[in-house]
């Protein structure tokens, strides 16, 4: 005959034994459906990283536009600098060129008058190569813009005329020029030279 005592203990160890299968298949089917986890540090990273790097894009491509045009205008200045002074340059070395090619002409008419007066014993034959001479050489300086500034008759004009003398006078108004001392030029609106003159005061 069986012992019940042993077959309550064979029971109680396979119901052990269907207990610990039941716990060993519920972790499994956790372990199956649980969801793969990822780092949350390094995802946060990640995100952070894209967005600075799209906010940085467009900033930086901005500014290299800006500094190309920058750079670009910049050497265009300094060209237009560098064209600047080499036209001032060349005013200032050659700005006479013209005026000179002119005075050339007149040179010539001296040399010629000199050559001419060696032999020459009448004054007038003298006088007249000089007048011819001279006629040349104003009008050539006429050509380049040079003008006489009017002094005699006129009335005393100190952007135009320097006083160097006064002569009290009861025929002509006060201060109007009397005499003049010495020619005075101006090219254009500019005075080369003022002229010296005689004013007249009250008589």
């Amino acid at each position: 005959m069986e012992n019940p005592f042993k077959k309550a203990v064979k029971d109680e160890d396979k119901k052990e034994d269907i207990k610990e299968e039941i716990k060993d298949e519920e972790v499994n089917t956790e372990s199956d459906n649980s969801p793969e986890t990822e780092d949350p540090t390094s995802e946060e990273k990640a995100d952070n990283v894209q967005a600075e790097t799209s906010d940085i894009n467009p900033l930086q491509e901005k500014y290299d536009t800006l500094n190309n045009q920058y750079l670009r205008l910049a050497a265009d200045f300094d060209n237009y600098r560098k064209r600047n002074e080499q036209e001032r340059e060349a005013l200032l070395k050659y700005g006479a060129e013209n005026t000179l090619k002119k005075m050339l002409e007149v040179l010539d008419n001296f040399e010629r008058g000199l050559k001419a007066i060696e032999t020459v014993d009448d004054c007038e034959k003298v006088k007249e190569c000089y007048n011819l001479a001279y006629k040349n050489f104003t009008d050539v300086l006429s050509k380049a813009g040079l003008e006489t500034i009017k002094a005699e008759g006129e009335a005393f004009d100190p952007n135009f005329h320097e006083a160097v003398m006064q002569t009290p006078s009861s025929d002509v108004p006060e201060h109007t020029i009397i005499a003049e001392l010495q020619k005075g030029y101006k090219l254009g609106d500019k005075v080369l030279r003022p002229a010296l003159v005689n004013v007249s005061t009250e008589g």
